[in-house]
């Protein structure tokens, strides 16, 4: 708010994923992404990059995101995993978790899943799983694995 604020739109694009285009597979990339499309897999930042997403509001992805710094202006349908900066704009929709070391969310913006804050430097999390019986003979006694 009083401080000088860092701006992305400046930053530097070197692949465009223009609108009517749909990708069926996982996109590993470094530099600057620009999406306006459809990509359908996860979208990954080669390991120690400091690359950058930009998702506009006609972009999709279906799949995990793993960029450092990005902003979000469209729809994500899996977990985002930020490791420097994520700024939701606000038509920004994602169904999955947000894990992030720094937040901007605008009015507007919509996570349908846990925002999980991570200290750069932290591993992912091990993901939750659902160990709960569900057959008709529970007790209601805790499950126990042996």
């Amino acid at each position: 708010m009083f401080g000088k604020k860092k701006g992305f739109s400046a930053s530097r694009v070197d692949t465009l994923i223009g609108q009517g285009t749909e990708i069926n597979g996982d996109l590993v990339f470094t530099g600057g992404l620009h999406v306006d499309g459809t990509i359908n897999g996860n979208v990954v930042a080669e390991q120690g990059s400091t690359a950058m997403l930009i998702l506009s509001e006609f972009g999709r992805i279906e799949g995990e995101v793993n960029v450092p710094n990005m902003v979000l202006n469209g729809e994500i349908v899996g977990d985002v995993y930020g490791s420097t900066r994520v700024e939701l704009a606000p038509k920004s929709r994602i169904n999955g978790s947000v894990y992030y070391n720094l937040i901007e969310m605008a009015i507007g913006a919509e996570v349908n899943g846990g925002l999980v804050h991570q200290p750069q430097g932290s591993q992912q999390p091990k993901r939750l799983e659902d160990k709960s019986e569900t057959n008709s003979g529970n007790t209601g006694e805790p499950v126990t694995e042996t």
